[in-house]
């Protein structure tokens, strides 16, 4: 039993670090990415409905500094261009034909301290749901009734080293953003 417990832990830690480095790839670095602009609300045919970038446009990236949007039906570029002007993203898309492109500017050194201070507060929620997952599997292990004294702090002991392993992979994920945002 305490075997499930600890595999169902890994799972949940494992669909946190998905999230905190989901909540990371959103965050601007001054290169190009799809990541900036495919969950942005579009307003779609005629505002009836919203529907995310990516279900409406394939997105890729031409270089370094230009994303490319070629929407799946080319009567929808002014709506995307519209909705991503009012996302509030910092970026500005150009109609080009059937396409739209983004250039995307270089950031100034205080925009990266910024970006940077939200990528420690996102990387911190991560770390949180972590603790959070490591609490709820102790007190299950804890309730158990049919195992020993051993096997609860065995368990415990395993529940807390793939914590610490999980948090080094969320401290590995903040080193890495770092280098992009500090990356000139």
């Amino acid at each position: 039993m305490i075997d499930i417990l600890i595999n169902q832990a890994r799972e949940k830690m494992r669909k946190a670090i998905a999230v905190t480095q989901n909540d990371l790839s959103s965050i601007r670095s001054g290169r190009a990415t799809p990541a900036l602009v495919e969950h942005i609300a579009i307003p779609a045919y005629g505002g009836t409905q919203r529907m995310r970038l990516m279900e409406m446009a394939t997105i890729t990236t031409m270089d370094a500094k230009t994303i490319v949007i070629a929407p799946y039906d080319p009567s929808q570029a002014g709506d995307i261009e519209k909705g991503i002007l009012e996302a509030n993203v910092g970026l500005t898309p150009v109609v080009d034909g059937e396409i739209i492109r983004i250039s995307i500017p270089s950031l100034s050194q205080e925009r990266r301290l910024e970006y940077l201070k939200l990528a420690k507060i996102k990387l911190e929620a991560g770390r949180v749901m972590v603790r959070q997952i490591r609490g709820d599997a102790m007190r299950d292990i804890k309730k158990l009734t049919d195992v020993s004294e051993d096997q609860q702090k065995h368990g415990e002991r395993i529940v807390q080293e793939l914590t610490d392993e999980m948090i080094a992979d969320i401290d590995g994920l903040g080193e890495k953003k770092e280098a992009e945002l500090m990356q000139v």
